[in-house]
C-alpha cells in the first residue's frame, strides 16, 4: 500500500470510528480471490444471460447450464481474501451491523461474516422454477456429471464474475430437472432482467437502518440496487465511505472516496477501527 493510500485509510477510520457501520460490497472485493470483475480495468467483455433468454427454450438453458457447471467447479473452490476476512472481523468486534453484497460467490459467509444479505442470490443454491423446491448446488453438480459423463472440467477456465464459463458445445447436454416435479432448474441468482425480491431488499434496508455509516467496497454502483441503498444512507445523512478502483455513480454522495484495491484498504481500515476495541 502506498503512503497516500495509507493516509486515506486513516481518514476512513476517522470518519467511521465510533459508528455502527453497514457494508455494501461488489465484485471488486472478490478479485483478489481470482474472480474477475465485470467492469474493472482489463475485465473481459461479458454478455450475461438474461432471464428472458434463459426461459426462452431448452437450447438456451443447455448453453447456460454447461457454462455454469464448468464455472461452478472453479468458482466454488476459490478462497476468501483479506478483504472478506477484514469485514468479518469488524462484525466480530461489534463494529459492523452486517454486509450487503451484490456478489453471488458466498465468500463473505465463508470468511466468517454472519449477517449477510446476498442481494443477487447465491450460486450455492438451485431452485425449481415450477414448484419452488430448493437444492444444494453440489447435489445438482453430481447429477449433471452423472447424466453428462462427456463433460470434462478443465484445469484452467476463463471464469466469469457470475461463475459462468463460455462452453465449447452444449447440444448434447442433458438438463437437470427437479426431482419432485420435473420442472426447469435455475441457480438461485438474479439474472439480468429480473428484480431483486422485495423481502431481500428490505433486509438490506434494515442493515442500513441499524447503522450510523455506510462503507462501500469494490462496487462501481452501476447496478441500481446498490445505488438505491447509497441513496437511503445519503437521505439519512449517514457518512458514506467508498473504496473502489475507478469512479462510481455515488462519488458525489461520498464523505470520502478512496481509489484503490479493496483487500489492502479494507485490512488497513479494519485494523485501525479495531485497534482501540
Amino acid at each position: 500500500m502506498t503512503d497516500s493510500a495509507a493516509a486515506l485509510a486513516s481518514e476512513a477510520v476517522a470518519v467511521l470510528s465510533g459508528r455502527r457501520i453497514a457494508v455494501l460490497t461488489g465484485a471488486g472485493v472478490s478479485t483478489d480471490s481470482g474472480i474477475p470483475d465485470y467492469r474493472g480495468e482489463g475485465a473481459p467483455v461479458r454478455t450475461p444471460i438474461t432471464a428472458q433468454a434463459f426461459f426462452a427454450d431448452d437450447a438456451a438453458r443447455r448453453r447456460y447450464w454447461v457454462g455454469s457447471h464448468l464455472g461452478w467447479r472453479a468458482f466454488s473452490s476459490v478462497p476468501p481474501n483479506d478483504g472478506h476476512r477484514s469485514l468479518a472481523e469488524l462484525e466480530e468486534h461489534g463494529l459492523s451491523t452486517g454486509v450487503i453484497t451484490q456478489n453471488v460467490d458466498g465468500l463473505h459467509l465463508r470468511a466468517g461474516s454472519r449477517r449477510v444479505v446476498e442481494l443477487h442470490g447465491a450460486m450455492r443454491r438451485v431452485g425449481c422454477t415450477r414448484c419452488g423446491q430448493t437444492f444444494d448446488r453440489r447435489d445438482i453438480a453430481t447429477r449433471i456429471e452423472h447424466d453428462n459423463p462427456w463433460i470434462i472440467v478443465p484445469d484452467a477456465v476463463r471464469l466469469g464474475p457470475d461463475g459462468d464459463v463460455p462452453p465449447e458445445t452444449s447440444a448434447a447436454f442433458v438438463l437437470p430437472r427437479c426431482s419432485l416435479c420435473a420442472g426447469d432448474l435455475k441457480p438461485d441468482v438474479v439474472f439480468f432482467g429480473e428484480f431483486i425480491p422485495g423481502e431481500k431488499f428490505r433486509e438490506a434496508e434494515a442493515i442500513i437502518g441499524d447503522s450510523d455509516a455506510l462503507l462501500v467496497a469494490g462496487s462501481s454502483l452501476v447496478v441500481n440496487s446498490g445505488m438505491r441503498l447509497v441513496e437511503r444512507a445519503h437521505r439519512r445523512r449517514l457518512p458514506v465511505v467508498i473504496v473502489n478502483r475507478g469512479t462510481t455513480k455515488a462519488d458525489d454522495r461520498a464523505t470520502l472516496k478512496i481509489d484503490g484495491g479493496a483487500s489492502d484498504l479494507l485490512r488497513a481500515i479494519a485494523d485501525g477501527l479495531t485497534a482501540s476495541v
